[in-house]
């Protein structure tokens, strides 16, 4: 009789031990902030409208996956261990049972997907964790539910679940689109997903002039609205940039800050461009935070902050090792409109460029500080922008708005993939006239190419490119290759200048063979001199005239503006000599 006495003392004494770090694992919740009880199965059936189950019979169950008890959820912490004191004598005899040849009875439990929950046996479940097993044997009544659940829900999570279990329900998921994953993680969500099918199936209804069956409209959003959002989001990899999110988060949020931002600009915004933006303004990623860091500071300190910063997006994925490849560059076209006959030559340009590149127009007029909306001026620019768009059958919007014309420029470039700006004002050739620029401005701060138009619209026929081996000159060949591919007929020259002669020679072979790997070649002109930015317009301008070019394809600035006041810009002198149309690459 000695031996198990004691052996039911120590059991006491385990239980003790077990209860007093139940305490501390409540305690260390806590302060985290996090919970450490047991679901209840009643609510989580309640909240998930479990109706039925299918025994299966005896199975080796996890203990991990035990998150929950039927009615005694709150005597045991989320790990089983013990918290009532009452509990003591039947929590030592189920150890000593359960170390005695004669062991204990599988327990029973209901199966949620990948979770379990006690029936019956919660003691026996606490001393098997208190003694290291890992798996236990159990009666498993499995039942059905829509909704995942895991050993990590929580019981926070039964709201979240609910919703998505009623979403599930009313859009017939399983049915309408079965495998799909629509998980949110924020509660509340499921509400405005269930929204944006709702008024898609009122659209779907007033084009067809009929009732949409929900099932049918469920498979249509998902397929015309939701998914081209997705893809964009993988496609970018955005889901790095908010870890812990789903993809439906990002559908979400992408839809809300796209409808933002073209309430703000007046146009409308391509998808992978509103997901672009989205996660430049928001991720956490430390790239990503020191990028936008570094943006204030240079509109703080007034620095050209597109200056030194690398390619946009729109650039990385489209280099094509082929012409065959090559897909258009150039889908957003901004025109800056300001009523003048420049303007609208700038405006006709744009529209023979977005016929080649199946792309729209994005017309912009600066309202003076008086002038409103609907006055004379700005109605008949909009009546004379709508008619031009439709005569070539362009799809364009147009959007008003007030402040510094080269501060709105830049700022709606963001969305746009090239720029096409009247040649009004040139820069000037005295030191403060040349960084006063409001062109100049405009160039270096539009993170997107820039085509200036000091001459009518041109189909392109005959390119001039400038060349010096720098990485903006690389950006211009990039360009120019790719309009070689776009417009067949156009013939291309290419002139490098540099005092050394080996330099030159070098930059033409570097064209050239970037040229031939993609089924192209180029008339070159090398020159070898000492020479100012000046002297370099002039050879740039000679060779335009020589190949009777419509286009100059040049880098954007390359020298900081206090070096540019000391030795001048080739960009500025091109701009102001060469009389012809000038694409500016950045």
């Amino acid at each position: 009789m000695q031996q198990p006495l004691m052996d039911m003392q120590a059991a006491v004494q385990d239980f003790h031990r077990a209860r007093q770090r139940a305490g501390l694992q409540e305690l260390a919740a806590r302060l985290r902030g996090e919970p450490a009880d047991l679901l209840s199965y009643e609510e989580v059936r309640s909240k998930l409208k479990i109706t039925s189950g299918i025994e299966r019979g005896l199975q080796d169950v996890p203990l991990d996956a035990i998150i929950g008890s039927v009615g005694r959820y709150t005597d045991f912490t989320r790990t089983f261990l013990p918290k009532q004191k009452m509990d003591a004598q039947r929590w030592a005899r189920v150890k000593l049972a359960t170390l005695d040849m004669t062991g204990v009875p599988a327990i029973d439990v209901y199966q949620i997907d990948e979770a379990y929950f006690v029936k019956d046996g919660n003691h026996r479940v606490s001393v098997a964790r208190e003694l290291g097993f890992t798996h236990i044997q159990a009666h498993v009544t499995e039942v059905r539910s829509d909704v995942p659940l895991t050993q990590d829900t929580q019981p926070d999570d039964l709201i979240l679940k609910a919703e998505q279990a009623d979403f599930l329900r009313w859009a017939d998921i399983p049915r309408n689109l079965p495998g799909v994953d629509l998980t949110l993680t924020s509660p509340g969500r499921y509400a405005d997903l269930r929204e944006h099918i709702s008024v898609h199936r009122y659209y779907m209804g007033l084009d067809r002039v009929e009732a949409i069956p929900l099932g049918e409209a469920v498979r249509h959003w998902y397929e015309t609205v939701y998914r081209p959002v997705v893809d964009a989001v993988n496609r970018l990899g955005l889901l790095r940039d908010f870890p812990g999110r789903t993809e439906t988060d990002l559908y979400l949020w992408v839809a809300e800050h796209r409808a933002a931002v073209e309430k703000e600009l007046g146009w409308g915004v391509d998808p992978a461009a509103a997901a672009d933006s989205l996660a430049s303004e928001h991720s956490t990623r430390p790239d990503r935070v020191l990028a936008r860091v570094g943006e204030r500071l240079a509109g703080v300190i007034g620095a050209d902050r597109h200056t030194i910063s690398p390619p946009r997006r729109w650039r990385e994925p489209r280099q094509a090792p082929s012409c065959a490849a090559a897909e258009p560059l150039f889908r957003n076209i901004l025109v800056s409109l300001d009523g003048s006959e420049t303007g609208w030559m700038a405006l006709e340009q744009a529209l023979i460029l977005a016929g080649s590149e199946q792309g729209r127009i994005l017309g912009l007029h600066i309202l003076d500080v008086q002038t409103e909306p609907d006055d004379e001026g700005p109605t008949a620019l909009r009546q004379g922008f709508e008619e031009r768009c439709r005569a070539a059958d362009i799809a364009g919007e147009l959007a008003l708005s007030t402040g510094t014309i080269a501060h709105e420029v830049t700022a709606r470039a963001e969305w746009a993939d090239l720029l096409v700006a009247p040649l009004n004002h040139p820069p000037g050739s005295g030191p403060l006239e040349k960084l006063r620029s409001g062109l100049r401005t405009m160039i270096v701060r539009a993170p997107c190419p820039v085509l200036t138009m000091p001459v009518p619209a041109f189909p392109l026929k005959h390119a001039v490119l400038a060349y010096d081996g720098s990485p903006k000159a690389r950006e211009a060949l990039f360009v120019a290759a790719y309009l070689g591919c776009r417009w067949p007929d156009l013939s291309l020259m290419t002139i490098s200048v540099d005092i050394d002669p080996r330099v030159v020679m070098d930059n033409i072979e570097e064209v050239e063979a970037y040229l031939t790997a993609r089924g192209q070649r180029t008339e070159t002109l090398p020159v070898a001199s000492d020479f100012s930015s000046f002297e370099v317009a002039s050879l740039v301008r000679e060779a335009a005239k020589t190949h009777d070019s419509d286009l100059v394809i040049v880098g954007g600035y390359g020298h900081a503006p206090a070096v540019e006041v000391v030795l001048g810009s080739t960009v500025n002198d091109i701009l102001r000599t060469t009389g012809r149309a000038t694409l500016i690459c950045r």
